[in-house]
This record gives structure tokens, C-alpha cells and sequence, in this order.
């Protein structure tokens, strides 16, 4: 791997570090609801379709959220939009804490919960502010593989209810936020990276097709991460009639699985290429899909699941390897716009199991049509990889790294990303 020595004295490691715990702790906050799906399930009496409503609507909220809190950061600066934030979801915990009590309540709370995912461009741009290009895969890594923040729920949550109650829940994850509040206050550093242009200049990539061919590329990568991730207690207690604390503990190995394999997607991206590691991942996990969509055993089941985590986790890594890549000096909002639009595949996937589940008996036709949906999407990035080759990205999607210094009469900023003359 990288010299580590290097890699660390490139950039500002306490930023790094404020911006992965700022991220774990959101993401485990995120999908707080679905950890605790069995036992709200089974508080209100839900039927398939509306757990399935109950798990989706935290990752919607958040998708939509995304964009905005990215744009807010570019103003204020990404270290205070994180501050700002994780102050208002300690605000919404405690909401949730004392007036959680119906399944209304829960779809509100639902709501609230998605402040904590809109973190995700923020918290990566902010980790890897600081660091040079040819290292931005491997900190983009480090700072996302904050989405362990779904082992953490899926090992803590369930037990937490099991001995005080679920609505207890809130409470004990308020007081937790506040320690990656207190090393992101005291510890980071705003980056260096920072370019004033206008709300307009801002909003340019939702109009270029580039944005969206990445939207669909992280709509499988993680909005399949996030929603398995969400939904594997339900379905584990559905499909296999196991305790709710044994769902959180069996969720746990496939999701570290994926968190840990984001830092190894973009270390790889960096070394081959973010194109060739993605459709190497989309490989993976395409077979990984086709394969939940028979449950013979436990262990197999679990197995796939965890090999299909670690190819969305690798996937999530590769792609925004090369998102600075194309926008260097707006990477907060590309980041937010595409995470917002990605992220809706979270909420996609538990509807769809969720529909699949009651309307015929099972979750094989919910898991097919994601991964046919993965097979078009792979599709799709062979064919427009072959322009970005040519323009804004080397070989594979390796990084475009100058042999000779650059001054900034050499850098050009045009509709296809960074070029160097």
C-alpha cells in the first residue's frame, strides 16, 4: 500500500480523522430506524410494506438533504457546516427520545434521521481537502469508510432496546454525538481547497451528463450498500426467524465487510483506475444480487452477502476516487449531488424487498430486478468510460498527475474537469 509515512505527511491527519468519526457516527445514527425495524415492526404491528416504508424514509430524507448541506459548505466552510449539523441531529435525537410514541411519529423521526446522511459530501471533501491528487482516492477511503456507522447500530441498537426500550435508543445516541462534535470543534482544520465561485457555477453539474452517469453508478454501489444495510434485520428475522439481537449481530459481519473494502476500493482505484476497479465490483456484486435471490442456509446466505458488501463497499471507494477528478474545485457539491441522487437506490431496495416480500411470498424478486438494474448501469459506464479516457482521466481512471511542476498559469478549468497544459 502506499507509504504511509507519506500519505500522512501530504495532508492534515486530525482532519481525516474528525471527518471519519464525523461520518461513522452519522451513518450509524442514519440507519438507526432500520436497526430497530424488528422491534418497531413488531411495536406497531406493521405490515411488510409499511416496515418497508419505515426503513426507506431515513435514506430518502437524507438523499434529499445532501445537496443543499454540500452547497451551505462551499459559504461557511465544510468544517462549520459539520459542526451546524451535527448539532441539529443531537436536537432531533432528543425529539425522538421523548415523542416517539406512534407509527407516525416514527415516519417523522424517519425524516429527522436523514439530517445524518446529508453528511456524506461534506465529511469527504473535508477529509481529503488536505491531501494531493494522487492520494485523494486513499483519504476519500479512510473518511468513508465512516460507513461502518451501520455495524455500529446493527451491534449496539439492538441490544440497547432489547434491555431499555427502542425509544431509549435516541437518547443514548445524543450523548454519543457528542464526541465526534467535540474532536471536529477542537482538532479539524478547514482545508486549503477552497474556490468562491456562484450559487450557478455551483449548481453546473446537475446539468452535465457526466454528473448523472455517476449518479447511476452510486445508485447500485451505495444506495445497494445503504439499503441492504437497512433491511438485512428485517429480512433476517423474516427469512429466518433468528432473535432481533442475532439479526443486528449476523447484519454486522456483512457490513464491516463493506465499510472495510471502501478504503481498499480506493486505494486500487488510485493504483489501476476508478473505471477498471468499478466494473470489476460490478461484476461482483451483480452476482452477489442473483445470488440472495435463493436463501438455502444461513451461512451461505450470509456468505453472499457479505461478498456482495465487500464489492458495494469497494464500489463506493472507486467512485469517488474519481470524483475530484472531474470536479476539482467543486468536489463538496458534485460530491452532494451525486450522493443525494445515488442514495435514493438505498430507499429503492428496501420498498422493493419489502413489496417483493408481500406480494408474493419472497425477497428473490426485489433482489433480481436490483441486480438487473446493476447489469444496464455496468452497461452504461463501459460505453461512456471510453470518452472520459480521452479527456478528463488516464488510462482505467487513473488520476492525471503532471511530470513537471504546475503553476497556475498552467491549470485550466473547463466542463470536462481539470486540465493541465
Amino acid at each position: 500500500m502506499a507509504n504511509a509515512k507519506l500519505f500522512l505527511k501530504s495532508g492534515h491527519p486530525m482532519t481525516l480523522f474528525a471527518s471519519f468519526l464525523y461520518f461513522d457516527f452519522s451513518f450509524a445514527i442514519w440507519v438507526l430506524n432500520g436497526a430497530m425495524g424488528p422491534f418497531i415492526t413488531q411495536s406497531f404491528h406493521l405490515t411488510p410494506a409499511q416496515t418497508g416504508l419505515m426503513i426507506a424514509t431515513p435514506t430518502m430524507a437524507g438523499a434529499l438533504m445532501r445537496f443543499p448541506l454540500g452547497v451551505v459548505s462551499q459559504y461557511i466552510g465544510r468544517k462549520n457546516a459539520a459542526i451546524v449539523e451535527m448539532s441539529a441531529i443531537v436536537i432531533a435525537l432528543m425529539y425522538g427520545f421523548f415523542f416517539v410514541h406512534t407509527f407516525h411519529n416514527v415516519i417523522a423521526m424517519g425524516v429527522l434521521l436523514g439530517m445524518a446522511g446529508a453528511s456524506f459530501g461534506v465529511a469527504l471533501s473535508l477529509g481529503s481537502g488536505w491531501f494531493p491528487r494522487e492520494y485523494k482516492g486513499l483519504a476519500m477511503g479512510i473518511a468513508g469508510a465512516g460507513n461502518s456507522g451501520t455495524a455500529i447500530a446493527a451491534l449496539f441498537a439492538p441490544r440497547l432496546a432489547m434491555h431499555f426500550g427502542w425509544q431509549h435508543v435516541y437518547g443514548f445516541a445524543a450523548c454519543m454525538m457528542l464526541l465526534p462534535l467535540f474532536v471536529m470543534t477542537v482538532f479539524a482544520k478547514e482545508p486549503p481547497d477552497v474556490e468562491h465561485q456562484s450559487l450557478l457555477q455551483h449548481l453546473k453539474c446537475l446539468g452535465e451528463a457526466d454528473g448523472w452517469y455517476f449518479n447511476l453508478v452510486y445508485i447500485i454501489t451505495f444506495g445497494g450498500f445503504i439499503g441492504l444495510a437497512t433491511f438485512l434485520p428485517t429480512f433476517y428475522v423474516s427469512q429466518f426467524h433468528m432473535t432481533k439481537v442475532q439479526a443486528g449481530t449476523y447484519t454486522v459481519f456483512a457490513t464491516l465487510t463493506g465499510s472495510a473494502t471502501r478504503v481498499l476500493g480506493g486505494y486500487f482505484a488510485d493504483k489501476l483506475g476508478g473505471i477498471t476497479t468499478l466494473s470489476v465490483v460490478f461484476l461482483v456484486a451483480i452476482g452477489g444480487l442473483f445470488g440472495l435471490t435463493t436463501t438455502p442456509s444461513l451461512a451461505l446466505t450470509t456468505a453472499v452477502f457479505m461478498l456482495t458488501f465487500a464489492a458495494l463497499g469497494a464500489g463506493n471507494g472507486a467512485t469517488f476516487q474519481m470524483v475530484p477528478l472531474r470536479w476539482p474545485l467543486t468536489t463538496a457539491v458534485a460530491g452532494g449531488m451525486i450522493g443525494e441522487i445515488g442514495a435514493l437506490g438505498g430507499s429503492i431496495l428496501p420498498l422493493a424487498l419489502s413489496q417483493s416480500k408481500q406480494h408474493t411470498g419472497s425477497y428473490a424478486t426485489g433482489f433480481m430486478a436490483y441486480a438487473g438494474l446493476a447489469v444496464l448501469i455496468l452497461g452504461m459506464l463501459l460505453l461512456v468510460s471510453r470518452k472520459w479516457t480521452r479527456t478528463w482521466v488516464g488510462k482505467g481512471g487513473r488520476a492525471l498527475v503532471p511530470t513537471t511542476p504546475v503553476t497556475s498559469r498552467d491549470v485550466v478549468v473547463t466542463g470536462e474537469g481539470l486540465l493541465v497544459s
